[in-house]
């Protein structure tokens, strides 16, 4: 019997429309990896530009049964994956997930879905924020935007950095108690943006670029963080991970560039995963 890695990502799932569960799931599971879920909402369609009148149904309750069943079941997770989290309440039920899954020899990525461009997302509050640092402090890797480290650190946003001023931000986000910590959404320039990562333990930066493009595409933080994830689980490095999590992400927005009428409702994620593959073998040699 092959022994697969197994990751759990818990996040809502947009029942039509590219992000969260819907945009995880496949692109693990392409990876080679297992990947179990736990949806902490059901909602008719993605939330954001182009849909409204969407259905929501909050699963918050359920989350501890689950949590319980698999316990009796004894499963065991290389990785847990958080997204997208709805409530203060579901911030601390999964705070008691990750003391009941997390071990030495796995790890916790949380992508702490915030805000973007220097204000929190609808329904966001500054009690969430809190809630929201103290999970940080459980995880291995945190995936903030500038937005959300801002928030996170509790000092001004600021849309322009070099980089002196990214360190001094991964330095201070490590300071949370998270070991390694990167940021998305990261440019010194017009020409390139990418991602920045702060090896704590071995006092490192690291930085991947793809070419930057001038359009808002909805999805690319959870295609990011779901790449990142897989890639470190199947034994990546962090310098290998970020690369391949950015060229991957950066080949879903060019995918994407000639249905711009659609960028709002995602990318087209789903061509682009031969290249994924293509990246995870490439690492290998």
């Amino acid at each position: 019997m092959i022994n697969m890695k197994r990751i759990v990502t818990i996040q809502d799932i947009s029942c039509f429309g590219k992000c969260s569960l819907t945009v995880a799931l496949p692109i693990i599971s392409v990876m080679g990896i297992e990947t179990a879920v736990i949806p902490t909402a059901v909602l008719s369609t993605h939330t954001g530009k182009g849909f409204s009148g969407y259905t929501f149904r909050e699963l918050t309750n359920d989350i501890p049964d689950i949590s319980k069943h698999w316990q009796s079941m004894h499963l065991a997770f290389d990785a847990i994956y958080t997204g997208y989290l709805g409530s203060v309440e579901q911030v601390q039920i999964v705070s008691d997930f990750f003391d009941s899954f997390g071990r030495e020899d796995n790890f916790i990525v949380v992508d702490p879905v915030l805000g973007d461009g220097g204000s929190l997302y609808a329904g966001m509050t500054q009690e969430f924020v809190t809630e929201m640092k103290k999970l940080c402090r459980k995880a291995d890797y945190i995936l903030p935007n500038m937005t959300e480290a801002a928030f996170l650190l509790g000092i001004p946003y600021a849309p322009e950095h070099d980089q002196s001023s990214v360190e001094d931000i991964l330095r201070k986000l490590a300071g949370l108690g998270c070991a390694t910590p990167i940021i998305t959404g990261v440019h010194f320039d017009s020409e390139s943006q990418g991602a920045a990562a702060y090896d704590s333990a071995n006092d490192k930066f690291y930085y991947s670029f793809s070419k930057s493009v001038d359009k808002t595409v909805h999805g690319t933080g959870d295609i990011f963080a779901s790449v990142f994830t897989g890639a470190v689980t199947l034994g990546k490095s962090l310098e290998q991970s970020l690369d391949i999590a950015v060229k991957f992400t950066y080949d879903c927005i060019e995918a994407t560039l000639p249905c711009f009428e659609e960028m709002w409702y995602g990318t087209c994620f789903e061509s682009c995963l031969n290249n994924l593959i293509g990246y995870i073998d490439d690492s290998k040699k």
